[in-house]
């Protein structure tokens, strides 16, 4: 991975990706005690930055003639519909495996998007072992979440527009971790680019393993990959391709709680106007309440909610 594959994804992305736009409200400063800028990443195709990555993997396996037979890839909900959508841009059929437990609307989105999409039981089946076979089996190309250098790249692009958009700063990067492809791509961007900019991840209370790793030194994983809200960012482990990147250029992991995450999608809602899903929310939720630099950058990385959770974030 490098500056030049990142570039190389914003050229394929031009024209199609969503330039996103850094938000400021003077209220979230007064709450968090600190100048607060947020990267609405939540206004992006599909609803995620996930797109992103999508398009770019998509992008590339076209110009190769690599998906011929179509695509596949494994997902909660974000990526499955950004895989989706790139796809069917290319002309493409694309499956895409599933929790069962994942949100009936990032399901029912992705089969919208044209999308075969196989469901499985994420306490008891792995995603990865599943994809592996049905790759073999459908002869489709696997567009990994994460751990894939193209989706990498893709995600990077983002770390380009906020290099752009943040010229001179130097803060904090907040960003809402999974399996560390957004962060890592936007990490790797900034050290090109904006050298003043720091990316720091942010997890859920309980998966954290990118923040506990970071701390170790070596890759942990999570004891569990549920119970809590933030469903879009709960993996087992960082990724292999992943990992190295934040450890060479990420400062120390974040962790917040599930109603923080909730208070900042209120937050967001009430002072931004933007609807925020709980994974996508956690960023804020560290600039906000957790001890950063001032100023600093939260990435909103995702609005795919039901209107349940929308409502219960907006009562409290």
């Amino acid at each position: 991975m490098n500056i030049e594959k990142i570039r190389a994804a914003a050229d394929r992305n031009a024209g199609h990706v969503v330039e996103t736009p850094l938000l400021w409200s003077p209220f979230l400063d007064e709450i968090a005690g600190r100048r607060v800028l947020v990267k609405a990443e939540c206004l992006q195709h599909t609803g995620s930055f996930k797109y992103r990555g999508a398009r770019s993997a998509a992008s590339a396996l076209h110009a190769d003639g690599s998906a011929a037979g179509g695509v596949l890839a494994y997902s909660s909900g974000n990526h499955a519909q950004g895989v989706a959508r790139a796809a069917r841009e290319f002309g493409r059929p694309a499956v895409i495996i599933m929790p069962s437990a994942a949100p009936e609307m990032k399901i029912a989105n992705t089969r919208a998007l044209g999308a075969d999409v196989v469901v499985y039981d994420r306490a008891t089946e792995s995603r990865e072992a599943l994809g592996e076979a049905m790759r073999d089996e459908r002869g489709l190309a696997l567009i990994r979440p994460y751990d894939d250098p193209e989706v990498i790249a893709g995600q990077g692009t983002c770390g380009l527009e906020i290099a752009a958009q943040a010229r001179g700063l130097h803060a904090d990067v907040l960003v809402c971790c999974g399996g560390g492809g957004l962060s890592s791509g936007i990490a790797l961007a900034l050290e090109a680019e904006a050298p003043g900019l720091r990316v720091r991840t942010v997890e859920p209370e309980g998966c954290d393993d990118v923040a506990r790793s970071l701390a170790a030194g070596h890759a942990v994983e999570n004891a569990r990959l549920t119970g809590s809200i933030c469903d879009a960012i709960l993996t087992p482990t960082p990724g292999n391709l992943t990992f190295p990147i934040l450890r060479r250029w990420a400062g120390p992991g974040l962790v917040v709680a599930d109603d923080e995450a909730l208070n900042a999608m209120a937050l967001a809602f009430r002072h931004l106007k933007l609807v925020l899903e709980p994974g996508g929310a956690v960023a804020l939720a560290a600039a906000l309440f957790r001890d950063v630099t001032d100023p600093v950058i939260a990435v909103a990385t995702g609005g795919n909610v039901d209107a349940d959770t929308v409502q219960k974030a907006l009562a409290r």
